[in-house]
């Protein structure tokens, strides 16, 4: 089956499938959202959706299979689930039907998850190991293979099997953070998600990790999709909403796992020890984007500096507009307008159509983890 229609011009503008957006972003108040969500991606052009799992009302299989049957045109990918909350066949099942149901727009998103949620519900950490060895499972069950006897860093299963039939090309995609991750992307992967504050040294350092790897591999180190994960926040938002989606997200980020955000941009760990004994975020409870107040937020910027939070679209429609195309050309194949709903994105996405490049885009795919349609051809 195809792996995701290049034009879907059956609806709404031409799509735009270097572009892509994420659904239901940060807390909604009902999954139900994600469904206009969908249709008004399709209509102002972007390229693809990543649905993201939280485990309170974003689960998600559910979603996936609701923007599945909702959208006509848009990729679709998790970004992300993790490989061990669900039976490798649960998983190569939900796979194989949201590749069937979307007639091939469909990328499985897998990562690590966070280090401290698996600890509080009693699983355990993910390892590179395990998350390559589960992606050769899951292949290996989308050609229809029956494996007897796996006894892997995946797990031990005395039988997994589909259907004897099946031979689907569905792509993994990996959420990567540290250089063992991304090598693991560009070895085993066709797509990676980098992470949002990522600055354009590291974005450049990441993409090349990855490329490298591939070619390691005796892949085609072009085959494998990058999308940088960029916080879009425009000066057409509310000021409150800005400091929430601004300061208030990296903040959260340096909540869970701020080392390995300071030691991926090569930032200074002073400054984060600081951020970290400050009173107001010593004494936090929950994820501040979530549940701070404004004045609260306030106090958390004047603990970033300004070089933290730079690694983001700001300002007009057009400035965010240039920096999402300073992204694709610092080598990003495609950019996550990351922590804003299609209509808050609208202005943007108007301005970026007015500055993209003729004809540079004409071969991508709309599944997210597709490669483009020349590399497919000879593949």
């Amino acid at each position: 089956m195809a792996s995701g229609s290049r034009h879907g011009q059956d609806d709404g503008m031409a799509a735009m499938n270097e572009l892509a957006f994420y659904t239901l972003a940060g807390a909604p108040e009902s999954p139900r959202e994600l469904i206009d969500e969908i249709a008004h991606g399709e209509e102002i052009g972007l390229g693809s959706a990543f649905i993201s799992e939280r485990w309170n009302i974003k689960e998600a299989a559910t979603l996936c299979g609701a923007a599945g049957a909702v959208s006509t045109r848009l990729g679709l990918a998790t970004g992300v689930t993790n490989h061990s909350t669900r039976h490798p066949l649960i998983t190569a099942s939900h796979a194989t039907t949201m590749h069937r149901l979307t007639g091939g727009r469909y990328t499985l998103g897998l990562g690590r998850g966070v280090r401290a949620m698996f600890d509080a519900v009693g699983l355990a950490p993910i390892t590179t190991a395990q998350l390559e060895d589960a992606a050769g499972l899951l292949r290996r069950l989308f050609r229809g293979e029956t494996i007897v006897g796996h006894d892997g860093p995946a797990g031990s299963y005395r039988l997994l099997h589909l259907d004897s039939a099946f031979d689907e090309a569905i792509p993994l995609g990996l959420s990567a953070f540290g250089p063992r991750s991304l090598a693991l992307a560009g070895r085993a992967f066709d797509t990676v998600v980098l992470h949002t504050f990522f600055t354009d040294e590291t974005l450049q350092r990441c993409v090349a990790t990855v490329r490298e790897a591939a070619e390691q591999a005796g892949r085609d180190p072009d085959a494998v999709r990058v999308w940088s994960c960029l916080a879009t926040v425009g000066d057409h938002l509310p000021e409150d909403v800005r400091l929430r989606k601004l300061v208030g997200r990296l903040a959260t980020y340096l909540q869970a796992y701020g080392d390995l955000m300071v030691e991926t941009n090569r930032w200074d760990p002073a400054v984060l020890e600081r951020f970290r004994v400050d009173e107001l975020v010593s004494s936090f409870r929950g994820a501040l984007d979530a549940k701070a107040t404004t004045g609260q937020l306030e106090h958390v910027a004047e603990l970033l500096p300004d070089e933290w939070l730079a690694p983001a679209a700001t300002g007009s429609p057009e400035q965010c507009a240039r920096t999402v195309l300073e992204q694709l050309d610092l080598g990003a194949d495609g950019v996550i307008l990351h922590g804003a709903s299609p209509s808050e994105l609208a202005p943007v996405v108007e301005a970026y159509r007015d500055l993209r490049p003729s004809g540079r885009f004409d071969d991508l795919v709309s599944n997210p983890g597709a490669p483009r349609e020349h590399l497919r051809a000879h593949a």
